[in-house]
């Protein structure tokens, strides 16, 4: 790649699919839908060997591609830092799936992510992770890095759930743990923060975002009606679920899953 004589020009083009215009269009979009209301959450676009991303503290609804940071992915060093901004404090999160082949992550305050993260430590625990399926929208969700196609209608999705930290660059030594111990995931729950969801293309992380965040309402939901989320996989878990599918009332604290 020609090095870089003009930094100003990293963020100028008039085409709408250029990574500092989409993520502008990104943010809007996804601000319009409560996902990062209070400057909270991010966006980042590899394209090549550039990584774009929007800023720290910058209203998501107000974002123009002069807001936009530019990095070398190769060095880590940035090519256009705007002096009047903060750096994201997503970035290392963003470079962890960008080492993972990512062309995009999209970094998400939704409501509904985070309640599923609660509903999920209350019901099974600190170290299980978010499982559903026979839902139709897991068919908007990869099967895995490098596996053809997305999960079928009878597959279980299953998404990761890390611990929160005061500071957003701390959360990454614990994502890429998460990234490793599920290999195939495509997105990474943060309890009580929200969720970082990643996609080979701008296209498909946009897409991915939007499956999970149905999902995860329809979780919700469900769980009001003391729904399965999915079919328990044990002899004990299939009895239970017998018991409580023929139950009106469950005791406090009293959950209707049971994993394996």
């Amino acid at each position: 790649m020609e090095p870089v004589t003009d930094p100003e020009q990293l963020i100028k083009s008039e085409d709408p699919q250029h990574p500092a215009n989409l993520i502008c269009e990104l943010c809007r979009k996804f601000y319009s839908w409560g996902w990062v209301t209070g400057t909270g959450g991010g966006t980042s676009i590899r394209h090549h060997d550039h990584i774009f991303i929007a800023p720290s503290g910058v209203q998501k609804e107000l974002m123009q591609p002069a807001n936009m940071f530019v990095m070398d992915y190769k060095t880590r060093g940035y090519l256009r830092k705007p002096t009047d901004l903060k750096p994201s404090a997503c970035t290392p999160l963003f470079l962890a799936a960008f080492d993972r082949g990512a062309g995009c992550c999209i970094h998400t305050h939704s409501q509904w992510a985070v309640l599923v993260t609660l509903l999920v430590e209350r019901d099974l625990g600190k170290d299980a992770c978010f499982e559903i399926e026979c839902i139709e929208q897991i068919k908007g969700i990869p099967k895995g890095r490098g596996k053809p196609g997305n999960l079928g209608y009878f597959d279980r999705l299953r998404i990761p759930i890390i611990e929160n930290t005061a500071h957003e660059e701390d959360l990454t030594a614990s994502l890429e743990e998460a990234m490793q111990r599920y290999p195939d995931t495509y997105a990474v729950l943060v309890r009580r923060h929200g969720i970082y969801v990643w996609g080979d293309t701008v296209q498909k992380a946009k897409t991915q975002c939007e499956s999970l965040d149905y999902i995860f309402q329809l979780a919700v939901e469900m769980r009001k009606q003391q729904l399965l989320w999915a079919r328990p996989q044990t002899v004990w878990g299939r009895f239970r679920a017998r018991f409580e599918s023929s139950t009106s009332f469950l005791p406090s604290g009293y959950h209707a899953q049971l994993y394996p």
